[in-house]
């Protein structure tokens, strides 16, 4: 995820660690990009299930003692978990940083608008790749359910339906593939006897092709050269202009 790009990226947060792709998030966040994190309650969290509940129980009971009110706020919803974890990593308190973070959508699930947009993953924050296969991880999803998110059995009926509708476009996709293949397949069978009669008159379809384009090229050489021209006659009167000046 190097470079600076206009594009927007879309990744699948599915079994990622939290801290490690936020890090690789935000970075790049600072360095211009657009990012979509999508499914962000499958993203898991390293330690033991109880030993992270009973860490965020600890970060619940922070607050400003006179108005709580004031802060800070404590988030249940996976996005804004993950949310929160990219906005520790940037300087939000500044203009660069606030400009970066505006920058970042999260979502529980993957939305209508994301649904058939190609998604990407980040190597170096997947934990098959990260963590040693004896350690203990909990899923972000779960763990914002027991300390008060509501929404967990909706995002996966939401993903369920998606998930069954994708199979059936999918099902319909490769029928159409298949039917398509065996049609061109006919097509070319008929068509055989008609491509020798046209050989036969001497048609070669890379040179028709080569004719075409290069006719095409001369017409842009021949526009440009006009318009050139054009430009050419309009811009006199100003030379002259910018001449009396003393302008050379």
């Amino acid at each position: 995820m190097t470079g600076i790009t206009g594009k927007r990226m879309i990744i699948d947060g599915r079994n990622h660690l939290v801290g490690r792709l936020a890090s690789v998030v935000a970075k790049y966040l600072l360095q211009g990009g657009k990012v979509v994190v999508v499914r962000c309650e499958e993203l898991n969290q390293s330690g033991h299930f109880y030993r992270n509940k009973v860490k965020y129980l600890s970060y619940l009971r922070k607050r400003c003692n006179v108005n709580p009110a004031r802060g800070p706020y404590h988030f249940r919803a996976p996005s804004r978990m993950f949310y929160k974890a990219v906005r520790g990593m940037v300087p939000h308190k500044t203009k660069r940083g606030q400009q970066a973070l505006k920058r970042l959508k999260v979502f529980e699930g993957i939305p209508p608008a994301y649904n058939k947009k190609k998604t990407v993953v980040v190597p170096i924050a997947m934990r098959i790749l990260c963590l040693r296969s004896d350690r203990k991880y909990c899923s972000l999803g779960r763990l914002a359910h027991e300390v008060g998110w509501q929404y967990l059995d909706v995002i996966r009926n939401l993903e369920s339906k998606r998930k069954a509708k994708a199979l059936v476009e999918n099902v319909q996709k490769r029928k159409l593939k298949k039917i398509t293949k065996e049609a061109r397949g006919v097509i070319a069978e008929r068509a055989t006897k008609h491509n020798e009669v046209i050989k036969s008159y001497g048609y070669n379809k890379r040179k028709a092709k080569a004719l075409v384009e290069n006719v095409q090229k001369r017409k842009l050489k021949k526009i440009t050269k006009e318009a050139r021209g054009v430009i050419a006659e309009r811009a006199t009167k100003h030379n002259e202009v910018i001449k009396s000046y003393g302008y050379k």
